[in-house]
C-alpha cells in the first residue's frame, strides 16, 4: 500500500483546519463580546441590581406611598475620600428627587475615577430611574480637590405591581469609584534617548 495522502485525504484535512480555525475565531469574538452584550442586557433589565437611565424627567404619576432609599459609597484602588452626603431620603414613589455624593482626590496629581452602580434589592434595578448621574461620565481630579456629585433619580411607581416588591420599604443605591488610566499618546508612546520604557506599577503610582 502507498504511504502517500491522495487527494481527497489532502482536501479533507484543509476541511477540518478551515472548521476548526472558523470555531476559535468565533469563540475568540463571543469572549470579547460577552461582556458589553451582558452589561447592555443589564441594562435592559435591570439584572445584577443595574438601575436604569430614564428618558423622562419625571415618572409621569406619583404615588401616595412613601419609600426609603439608603446611600452607600466604595472605592477600589483609587485614593480618593467618596461619600454620601446624606446617608438616606424618603421619598414618594414616582417622585423625583436629587441627592448628593461628595469626593475629595487625596493624592497628589489629578486622578481620574469612574464610578459603577447597582441596587439593593437586584431586581429593583429595572425600576430604579436615573435622570442625571456623575456615573454617566468620567471625574478628573486635582489633588486636593473636593466636587459634589449630584445624582437625580426616581422609583418607577409599576414597581408596586411586582409581586416580589409591592411591599418594598427601602432601596440601597450602591455606588464604587475606581480609577482610570490615562491612555499615552500614540506621539509620545517611543520611549527617548536614554529613558526607560516601564510601565510604572499602578498601586504604587496611586498610594496603594
Amino acid at each position: 500500500m502507498s504511504g502517500e495522502t491522495g487527494p481527497i485525504g489532502k482536501n479533507s484535512n484543509r476541511i477540518v483546519v478551515a472548521v476548526c480555525l472558523a470555531f476559535f475565531t468565533g469563540m475568540v469574538g463571543m469572549a470579547y463580546a460577552a461582556v458589553p452584550l451582558y452589561k447592555m442586557f443589564c441594562q435592559v433589565t435591570g439584572y445584577g441590581g443595574t438601575t436604569q437611565r430614564a428618558e423622562k424627567q419625571y415618572a409621569g404619576r406619583v404615588l401616595d406611598r412613601d419609600i426609603t432609599i439608603r446611600f452607600d459609597a466604595n472605592t477600589n484602588g483609587i485614593p480618593w475620600q467618596f461619600e454620601p452626603v446624606a446617608r438616606s431620603v424618603t421619598i414618594k414613589i414616582g417622585e423625583t428627587t436629587q441627592a448628593h455624593y461628595s469626593a475629595t482626590n487625596k493624592f497628589d496629581r489629578p486622578i481620574t475615577g469612574r464610578a459603577s452602580f447597582n441596587v439593593q434589592p437586584e431586581m429593583a434595578g429595572a425600576y430604579f430611574n436615573k435622570v442625571e448621574c456623575f456615573c454617566f461620565t468620567d471625574t478628573t481630579l486635582k489633588p486636593g480637590e473636593t466636587l459634589d456629585m449630584p445624582v437625580v433619580f426616581y422609583v418607577d411607581p409599576d414597581i408596586v405591581n411586582v409581586p416580589e416588591l409591592k411591599d418594598l420599604k427601602t432601596i440601597t443605591l450602591s455606588y464604587t469609584m475606581f480609577p482610570v488610566e490615562k491612555k499615552q499618546p500614540v506621539a509620545s508612546s517611543a520611549p527617548t534617548a536614554g529613558s526607560s520604557n516601564k510601565v510604572p506599577d499602578s498601586e504604587a503610582s496611586l498610594g496603594g
